[in-house]
């Protein structure tokens, strides 16, 4: 076991009152702001260990950290992390990573990149011990859903910090994230996150206000997929497979369908045509798909899980809409409205 000393100072404790969103962090709970400071990276030094520290240890961190430990972009000794959950750390630690309850040994002692891996009502206690740490050379990436950038450096002033929506698969090292920088993020930001982001699958850059999408998208997307595989499974039952060999074949397909697309290179729409002979039997099934709605469903899917993500961030009805016309008129080149306000 590598448990090192731990400190009392920085629990990650307390939760929001039943009033607030879980992942609506609101200007008063934040810490107080301090002066700015000139922060170097010190990743730029080849003599740092370029430590990463996690604070919170929960199922996504633990896959983070299994992916980049597996791909040897960083080794097990220089890995901390911690929780205040006895088995979280248990497990950490039973892998080689060091692990305590303080997120102020984190700080000590993680260089290169700190992870917060918390719940939203818990992104206070873990900013207040970043900001109370001596050490300000690491970038900050935070998985919180819902917590802004503008909050996260209002907590963290001064702090590189880089906002980041992973999903599900993350468990399985078939991640797709995204991925937004903040205003004092370096260029050698931007290349350590999406290293270690892309230890556990893809990550696509965004401007933040895409970050809405991407939570649509990928963020809730396996969720439609896997109510997909579930429904071409009960189809599969009804036409007399047995259970688990229609699961199986759904799930495989869905697997090699999305294969095809990653690897071919081709639209969708050419695959799917290369597939639906005339007359023949997949294209009697495309079209009960097209009776039942099932494209404009999904879409319509995408789009209210976008919605309600601005909602939980605070976005009001009218900056909802101004945000998404703004969105449409930047998509094409990947920056947000916020982004292009915050650099001008």
């Amino acid at each position: 076991s590598k448990q090192f000393n731990s400190s009392p100072a920085h629990r990650l404790t307390g939760s929001p009152s039943p009033a607030q969103s879980n992942n609506h962090l609101p200007r008063s709970a934040l810490p107080p702001c301090r002066p700015a400071a000139t922060i170097t990276p010190k990743r730029l030094h080849p003599t740092m260990p370029n430590n990463i520290g996690f604070i919170g240890a929960g199922m996504m961190a633990s896959s983070l950290i299994d992916g980049i430990v597996a791909k040897g972009i960083r080794s097990a000794d220089q890995i901390y992390c911690c929780d205040i959950y006895p088995p979280a750390r248990e497990a950490a630690s039973k892998k080689g990573y060091h692990t305590s309850k303080s997120s102020s040994d984190v700080c000590a002692n993680a260089d290169d990149a700190i992870f917060l891996a918390v719940k939203p009502n818990c992104i206070r206690g873990a900013c207040e011990g970043i900001t109370e740490s001596t050490d300000m050379g690491a970038v900050i990436v935070s998985i919180a859903a819902g917590v802004t950038l503008e909050s996260l450096e209002e907590a963290l002033p001064g702090r590189r910090v880089v906002r980041v929506m992973p999903n599900t698969p993350c468990l399985v090292g078939e991640a797709a994230c995204g991925f937004s920088l903040g205003t004092h993020a370096t260029d050698d930001d931007r290349t350590l996150v999406k290293t270690l982001l892309d230890a556990v699958g893809v990550s696509m850059e965004v401007g933040e206000t895409l970050l809405n999408a991407v939570t649509g998208l990928s963020g809730s997307g396996p969720a439609y997929v896997f109510q997909f595989i579930e429904a071409l499974s009960d189809g599969g039952v009804r036409a007399g497979l047995p259970r688990n060999v229609a699961t199986m074949l759904a799930a495989q397909t869905v697997k090699g369908a999305a294969e095809m697309v990653l690897k071919t290179g081709k639209h969708p729409g050419e695959l799917k045509d290369a597939v639906t002979s005339p007359g023949g039997t997949t294209i009697a099934g495309v079209e009960a798909l097209e009776k039942g709605g099932f494209r404009a469903a999904t879409i319509s899917a995408v789009a209210s899980a976008t919605k309600r993500s601005m909602q939980l961030g605070g976005t009001t009805d009218e900056e909802m809409q101004t945000n998404m016309v703004c969105d449409d008129a930047n998509a094409m080149d990947g920056v947000s409205p916020k982004t292009v306000r915050r650099t001008s």
